[in-house]
Order: structure tokens, then sequence, then C-alpha cells
């Protein structure tokens, strides 16, 4: 049996936790059980139900609402204490992986994080991404259980072929002061608007060919008119032009749009390991000889400062804006 630990949102699932459910129902090939910790919206069960979840582990304390690793791992524990499953998965989110480093230190066994594939019949092989995704590396998973992370994207949500109500169990978690000593006590919204970059179906990516902090208007202006967000190169971060929240790349966030526009985006490995998973790309650059855009599907040569504003008149015009 395969137990997923899941994230919510104010919508419900996150998308990376549907991602892994589909993920762990490929490994196993039956009902995984999920584990949902704190306060989270109704639609849960539901979207838990799609994914054909058997069973929802929900511990019920107030001071999980407050995200603490080391306390959402004591209750994960209380679980595979009773359940005893094969294998433990997250989505390798921030929170996930440090979730389930705290449990498998708890547990005294490795924890693969980044995982693409497992095969069961195989020994509990596990392939995973390392070098930011640049190369991918095998290796055998010990212990009981394993424990492992779900790299982003490497796998779409897609419904359970026989949908499920899952059995909703409530347990006290035993919880202690010491799981308590770190944990999140305010979140603070970001700046600046614009969908969730994970999720994005159009991603309008700035890099250092915005030539400074006022450089992006034409940029932002263009996902407006797509429906889409912002992202940037960790140069631009670097030099402080736009929040690091809006990076894309191996220190940022992995992206899978169905069209990611790179603008002045060179295209350096760390980059790549972010937007490596998008569907389309197409490249705005000067060099027609940089990474960004021999690794396109379609590319303009130009200044991306001549360019864009040339797209967006065109938009607007068969728009009729």
């Amino acid at each position: 049996m395969i137990l997923v630990l899941v994230e919510t949102a104010e919508g419900g699932l996150t998308p990376l936790s549907q991602q892994a459910l589909t993920w762990a129902r490929g490994v196993a090939g039956d009902a995984p059980q999920a584990v949902v910790v704190g306060d989270h919206p109704a639609t849960v069960r539901d979207q838990l139900g799609a994914q054909g979840v058997s069973v929802v582990h929900h511990p019920e304390d107030a001071r999980l609402d407050r995200f603490s690793a080391s306390a959402w791992a004591s209750a994960l524990a209380d679980v595979v204490a009773a359940e005893q499953p094969d294998l433990v998965v997250a989505a390798g989110t921030p929170r996930g992986t440090e979730v389930l480093a705290h449990l498998a230190a708890r547990l005294d066994v490795p924890m693969a994080a980044g995982c693409v594939s497992l095969s069961v019949s195989d020994g509990w092989t596990a392939t995973r991404q390392v070098m930011g995704g640049a190369a991918l590396e095998d290796l055998r998973l010990a212990g009981s259980p394993r424990v492992a992370t779900v790299a982003a994207h490497v796998v779409p949500a897609t419904p359970a072929a026989s949908p499920s109500q899952p059995d909703v169990r409530r347990f006290t978690p035993s919880l202690s002061d010491a799981d308590l000593v770190a944990q999140v006590v305010t979140l603070e919204p970001g700046t600046g608007g614009g969908a969730d970059l994970a999720g994005a179906r159009v991603v309008v990516g700035g890099g250092r060919g915005a030539g400074g902090p006022d450089g992006f208007a034409d940029l932002l202006e263009l996902a407006e008119l797509l429906g889409g967000t912002l992202g940037v190169s960790r140069v631009v971060t670097s030099q402080g032009w736009r929040p690091h929240h809006e990076q894309v790349g191996q220190t940022g966030t992995k992206i899978a749009p169905d069209l990611y526009v790179a603008c002045g985006i060179s295209g350096a490995i760390q980059h790549m390991a972010g937007c490596q998973s998008a569907k389309t790309i197409l490249a705005i650059n000067t060099d027609p000889d940089a990474p960004m855009v021999t690794r396109a599907d379609y590319a303009v040569i130009g200044d991306m400062h001549k360019v864009l504003p040339a797209v967006n008149a065109e938009i607007k015009a068969r728009r009729g804006a």
C-alpha cells in the first residue's frame, strides 16, 4: 500500500499533490491512502475520491493548522505505525520534501527526492532527477517503509478510472512540545498579482535582456493579453529587478505551461531545469546560438524591446482592442 501526504490550498488539493496521487496509482496499480494535515477546504474529500483514494487519514489537533515540518512528520509517523505502508510519498515541494525528510530521519530509512519513476517488480528501484534535472540516477530504495518525493510535472494529474468514496479516519496525533519549536506563524500574500507560476497555462519569461527593473512592461502586458503570468531568470532576481517568487529554475519554480515565451533569456542549465516540462517554448533573443533558442520549438531572432511591442499591438488589433 502507498501512503501519500497531500497538500491543500484555498481551492482544495494542490496541482502537485494531485500529480503525486496519479503517480502513486501508477506505481502500485491499486488505490492509495492519503494523509491530510491541518485545516482544509470541504472539497478535498471529493477531489481525493476522484483520484481513487481509499482512505483519508486526518489528524485532529489545532496546532497542526500552522505548518511545522516536525509536527506534520509526527502525525504522519502515527499513520505509518498504524497502517504499515510499503511506500510513503509526497509531492517534491519545499513542504513535502521537508516533512518526508523529518519522517525518514525518525524511521531511520533513506529518502529518495525528486523521483520520476519507481519499479516495484525490480526490487523497488527508483529513477530520480539530479543536477537540477539535467541527469537521471537509478537507485534501490532500502528500509521499510520506502520514502520518496515525486518530481514536479513528471505525470499529468488525471482522475482514477473508478472514483471512490474515501473512508475518512480522524485521530489525535501524538505531538510533543519539541515538535512545535519551529512553525510558520503568519503568511503574507505576495505582491504583483498574476496566476500561480507553477500552475500557469502560459508563462512569459524575462531575463537579462530586459535591461533593468523598468524593462518588464511589455512582458507584463503580453502575459495579461495571453491570460498568463510573468516568470524570470535567476539573474533578474539576483539583480533585484523582480521578486524571487517569480523565478523559474532549479532554485526557483519548476513550470509546465502549455506555452513558455522566453524573452532575453540565455537558457542556462539551472533555468532549463525549471522550464523543460513546458509543452511549447517560444524564444525571443538577439543571439541565434543561445541555448534557449537552440532548445526552443520556435524562435524569433531580435531585440525583445522591438519584438514584444509589435506582438502586443497585433494581438490587440486582432481582438479589436
